[in-house]
């Protein structure tokens, strides 16, 4: 009989033993999961926050910009009023109701072109440098000199 309780007491003792164990691990799991839940919500509230400011900062930027156009509005006015009321000048107005191309001495019935990057050719049939086949013979050896 002495055998048989202590068989039950080792019995009990292991089964303690490997209840800790169980439950342990168990608990380590979910402590895993709520520091993971716990950094899930940290980062929200971040991004939140995050949101908050551009919103902030962008409303400000729009508010801003308003406040220097008006600014720049009413310096332009100023700038009229006082060139109405200062010059003496009568041809002034005329030349502000010019376009620029009228300014500069360029007229519409003369088209413009872009700058060239290169110089324009003299004779019609000599090749540029840019051409595929200049520096080569008519047979597609290289031309020598």
């Amino acid at each position: 009989m002495t055998n048989l309780i202590l068989a039950a007491v080792a019995a009990l003792v292991v089964g303690v033993i490997i209840g800790v164990l169980v439950g342990r691990s168990g608990q380590g799991a979910s402590l895993r999961q709520r520091r993971a839940e716990q950094q899930v919500d940290e980062l929200r509230g971040e991004f939140t926050r995050y949101q908050a400011q551009v919103n902030e900062h962008f409303m400000e930027s729009a508010h801003l910009l308003r406040r220097f156009n008006d600014a720049y509005r009413d310096v332009n006015q100023h700038m009229a009023r006082g060139a109405n009321r200062l010059c003496n000048d009568e041809e002034w107005p005329d030349e502000l109701g010019q376009d620029a191309s009228g300014r500069l001495g360029h007229s519409e019935a003369e088209p413009s072109e872009p700058p060239r990057d290169y110089a324009p050719k003299a004779d019609p049939e000599a090749k540029g440098t840019l051409a595929e086949d200049y520096g080569l013979n008519a047979d597609g050896t290289k031309r020598t000199a």
